[in-house]
């Protein structure tokens, strides 16, 4: 894949470059003629000179590009206005073309326009990642994120994504990129990353886009083993016994990375997840049990805004604790508060067992006093667990963690009437 795409653009760096010159207007004029081209070359060269000269801006400049967008490519209301009427009047298939032009922003063209140069995709993306940055202190530009957001959310769908094994042979150039965006448990050298590639209990796999061919864009490690493990310090141990994949029976996903900061909000995860599980089926028919090792990131401080922090050290406490937390502890919107839950819970899987000693680092201490949770994959129940879930925010956990939540109910119960009774 990288191959060709790598003679396409070539092909077309080619048919352009003679028709490449410096423009020296100014950026808002550039904008404006791009908007209005009707050429292919000269859309091209155009788009091309606002890329490079977007990327050699400040960041005052660059969010001045961005508040330009927001006030000068907007919907024209009036505009909306007439044709939502005229629609309303007469609606065929002409009023409905005049609807949804209106409705627009010059803002969607604009970024459609730069995306006919070769790479440009990949510049969008840094684009994004910027125009995010901005948001932080001007929450006004959120609209124009929407339109990035609604734009990657067609350019970037599952039909594009292509599922790549990554293994120590796979190019240095895509291996330095997998040990910089690993997010979950960091990899500290070529060793430690052999050590999650190469033996034949381990596997990777990331998407990539055809556009970002030697960037992936989200990847997620895989150990091979016998039950599940209790901790990821059995999972990494450098001492650990490598067993034959024919001796697995579980798929521990131990790690899942987003690699592409511009890309926020746009789910791949859940793809990826099925996707790896139905290809380790086949390939493996000896699996029965597809669970994750995952991080309760928001379990510390749930339990410092609860008073129960000093709690953690008892590893029995800890367990209920944490079962409590992921199954009844809920945001505003009514969605479970732990982000890490939220993810596993709509791809469909159960909260299957509570490691109170799962991450011993100083991450993992700081995170969640230690502890990790096994979601499951039940291959039978995936899509029903998704499904009430997506419609009920229903939370779907075994008979263990159920009964421990439980536990933790009667332990607090207790404690207030304990309390009161003083």
């Amino acid at each position: 894949m990288s191959i060709l795409a790598d003679l396409l653009q070539t092909l077309f760096e080619r048919r352009y470059a003679n028709a490449a010159s410096r423009d020296d207007r100014p950026l808002p004029a550039l904008f404006r003629e791009l908007l209005t081209s009707r050429g292919e070359v000269s859309g091209v060269q155009l788009a091309r000179e606002i890329l490079d000269r977007y990327a050699g801006l400040k960041d005052d400049e660059k969010r001045a590009v961005f508040e330009y967008m927001l006030e000068e490519m907007d919907i024209d209301v009036p505009s909306a206005e007439a044709a939502l009427k005229a629609y309303s009047a007469a609606p065929n298939k002409y009023s409905y073309r005049t609807l949804c032009r209106a409705v627009e922003p010059d803002r969607q063209e604009f970024a459609r326009r730069l995306n006919q140069v070769p790479g440009a995709t990949r510049e969008l993306v840094r684009m994004r990642a910027d125009l995010l940055r901005f948001c932080r202190d001007n929450p006004s530009l959120g609209i124009v994120d929407l339109d990035f957001r609604h734009l990657f959310y067609s350019w970037f769908n599952r039909g594009f994504l292509v599922l790549r094994q990554i293994s120590w042979a796979t190019p240095a150039e895509i291996l330095e990129k997998i040990i910089a965006y690993e997010s979950v448990h960091a990899i500290q050298s070529w060793d430690g990353l052999r050590s999650r590639l190469q033996p034949e209990d381990r596997r990777c796999f990331a998407f990539f886009h055809p556009a970002m061919p030697d960037e992936p864009l989200i990847f997620v490690e895989v150990a091979l083993t016998r039950g599940v493990p209790a901790s990821i310090q059995d999972v990494l141990a450098d001492s650990r016994e490598v067993i034959s994949r024919e001796r697995a029976n579980t798929a521990v996903f131990y790690s899942i990375s987003n690699c592409q900061a511009g890309l926020a909000g746009v789910s791949f995860g859940n793809s990826l997840i099925k996707q790896v599980v139905s290809d380790l089926s086949r390939e493996l028919p000896g699996l029965s049990t597809f669970v994750t090792l995952s991080p309760i990131p928001g379990l510390v401080n749930w339990l410092s805004a609860n008073d129960v922090a000093a709690d953690i050290d008892d590893p029995d406490r800890l367990r209920t604790l944490a079962a409590r937390y992921l199954l009844e502890a809920k945001s505003d919107d009514g969605r479970p508060l732990d982000p890490v839950a939220r993810f596993h819970l709509n791809n469909g899987a159960v909260v299957e067992k509570i490691h109170p000693r799962g991450d011993l680092s100083d991450k993992g201490i700081a995170q969640s006093g230690g502890a990790m949770v096994s979601y499951l994959y039940d291959l039978a129940r995936i899509e029903q667990n998704h499904e009430d879930y997506a419609n009920q925010l229903k939370v779907v956990a075994s008979k263990e963690v159920t009964e421990l939540a439980r536990s933790a109910h009667k332990s607090r119960h207790q404690s207030d009437r304990s309390a009161t009774d003083d």
